[in-house]
């Protein structure tokens, strides 16, 4: 590509070497979780929403199990000030639930902010101002002692009117575009902040340090993060927050390894809408941590209504390849893969179910509320006899032979790809049903009659395309061999039994039994049958005379 000579590294790692973080693989427990989609999600969206959709998201997202939202930027708007008035005069915040508001360092920006939050039970007041070079020389053209003056003033600003405010406040304050800010000067404004606010233990402040812009790869953030967190007064008095924006498609990553780093607190989005690229998304970060064993205290466990009621209120689509949310994660179209999966959920069937192992699923659909049948083996032209054989079994209780399931296999694939799209289960069973259940076109059996005379004596009524029924009869070693000996001797047509296997269709004693037969012509070419009857011999017979009549089709 042109130009990419104007392009530099414009962030500013870590002044010692802060690695201890390399040393984990994994995370032990959720972070504390903050949403700011009715924040920064909200005032990412084309349309924002309507003071009735926010109070709808705002229920559904405590739904879930948020402890902290942010709820907005009260000075900003009057419907941002609506919303805060209404969530706190309709008292519908939970008693477990604090809010968190945002506010830049400017007075008259404080004071409508705190007006706003006038008898709240509890609440995150957010100061913020911008730190980064390009801020400080571009837009607001101040030193760095200028810029740390800003911060000092609106911190002090805060327990002003904390003071005089009906309410419980906690305070956080964020180096706006900490990733593009020098490392010891974001230690030296947090540092200032926190001496103006003389956090205790027992009364943490939040010290958030945002990938405003995220500009470097994610090793170097998780560094900068655990040379800050070393770095910071008072760090038993803190909680370092995260908020990671996702301009180089690494927001997952910088958590994740911010977390490792030290951090405690994520803020983020369902399903990552923000700013340009997006924020964080939380769903993808909790559902990581599931996948491996840790409760993220958030509730996915029905992703279909988290995903309609955020695209509902949004007005956004989660993409179909979402991790964990979107319509296709779980879906396999390779017959490799679909082979690779079914047979993994036979084993557990079988009973090997303490750990989730199956191969291509990290985490089992139906813990996020998605179904086997619908979503995990989707069948097109790419599909395979595993994934097509699993969802006739799944959905409808059938259970091919191998070799019938092969056929069958390549039949569905043919008609998906002639037509050139997905086939629907129900498209699937109506193809199979049409070309192998009780087929009766050129040749029929509508009764059978058995009596033991040196094996086994068959009285079979046949009705051949054409002809009038008659009767036909023939011995055999068993019920089957016989009606297939009855058809050979009056019908003259020659075939060998080859395959014959049976189960009921349900786990009941009323259940109807399917059978499938496979017959080889004289060149040795096997064709398949399959029936369904209440009673397993006329099921079996069925199953032959489908075989057949597929046999002298193909003639």
């Amino acid at each position: 590509m042109k130009n990419a000579e104007k392009y530099t590294i414009g962030y500013y790692p870590a002044p010692t070497e802060s690695l201890n973080w390399v040393h984990k693989d994994h995370l032990e427990k959720p972070p504390i979780w903050c949403s700011v989609d009715l924040r920064d999600g909200n005032q990412s969206l084309i349309v924002p929403m309507s003071l009735e959709e926010k109070v709808e998201f705002f229920k559904f997202l405590c739904k879930i199990g948020f402890k902290e939202i942010e709820v907005g930027f009260p000075a900003a708007s009057e419907t941002e000030y609506a919303f805060l008035r209404t969530l706190i005069e309709q008292n519908l915040i939970p008693d477990d639930v604090t809010i968190q508001v945002l506010t830049q360092s400017r007075e008259h920006i404080i004071k409508k902010t705190f007006e706003a939050l006038e008898g709240v039970k509890q609440a995150v007041v957010h100061l913020y101002n911008s730190t980064s070079v390009a801020q400080r020389e571009q837009v607001f053209r101040k030193s760095k002692d200028e810029i740390i003056e800003i911060a000092v003033s609106g911190a002090k600003l805060l327990l002003e009117y904390a003071a005089k405010t009906e309410g419980n406040f906690s305070f956080e304050y964020s180096p706006e575009s900490f990733t593009g800010t020098e490392m010891e000067f974001a230690r030296d404004i947090c540092n200032a902040v926190i001496d103006v606010w003389k956090p205790t233990p027992e009364n943490k402040v939040i010290i958030n340090l945002p990938a405003t812009v995220s500009m470097s790869m994610p090793h170097v953030y998780a560094s900068q993060i655990e040379w800050m967190c070393g770095n910071l007064k008072k760090r038993e008095s803190l909680i370092v927050s995260l908020h990671p924006h996702n301009d180089r498609g690494c927001a997952v990553a910088d958590s994740e390894l911010g977390l490792l780093a030290g951090a405690e607190r994520i803020e983020g989005t369902l399903f990552g809408n923000g700013e340009r690229t997006g924020n964080v998304d939380i769903v993808t970060l909790a559902l990581n941590l599931f996948s491996h064993g840790v409760d993220p205290k958030l509730n996915f466990e029905n992703m279909p209504e988290v995903t309609a009621l955020y695209e509902k209120v949004t007005r956004m689509h989660v993409y179909e390849r979402q991790p964990y949310s979107g319509a296709l994660v779980f879906a396999a179209f390779s017959g490799s893969h679909q082979d690779a999966i079914a047979k993994g959920m036979k084993r557990r069937e079988d009973g090997h179910r303490k750990y989730w192992t199956v191969p291509y699923l990290p985490i089992d659909p139906k813990d996020v509320g998605r179904e086997y049948e619908a979503d995990v083996i989707r069948i097109n032209s790419q599909s395979g006899k595993g994934g097509i054989g699993y969802l006739l079994q799944q959905k409808y209780g059938f259970e091919l032979p191998p070799k019938m399931r092969e056929e069958f296999g390549y039949m569905v694939k043919s008609v998906s790809d002639h037509a050139h799209k997905e086939l629907q289960a129900q498209e699937v069973y109506d193809i199979f049903r049409q070309n192998y259940i009780n087929l009766t076109d050129n040749l029929e059996v509508t009764e059978c009659h058995f009596r033991q005379v040196n094996g086994i004596h068959a009285s079979v009524t046949l009705k051949r395309k054409g002809s009038e029924p008659c009767t036909a009869e023939g011995d055999g070693n068993g019920r089957l061999d016989a009606v297939a000996n009855a058809i050979r001797n009056n019908a003259d047509i020659s075939f060998t039994l080859v395959t014959y296997t049976e189960h009921a269709l349900e786990s009941k004693s009323t259940s109807q039994a399917v059978s499938y037969v496979g017959v080889a012509d004289a060149n040795g070419h096997t064709y398949w049958g399959a029936g369904i009857h209440s009673d397993i011999i006329m099921s079996s017979v069925h199953a032959l005379v489908s075989a057949v009549n597929r046999m002298l089709n193909a003639k």
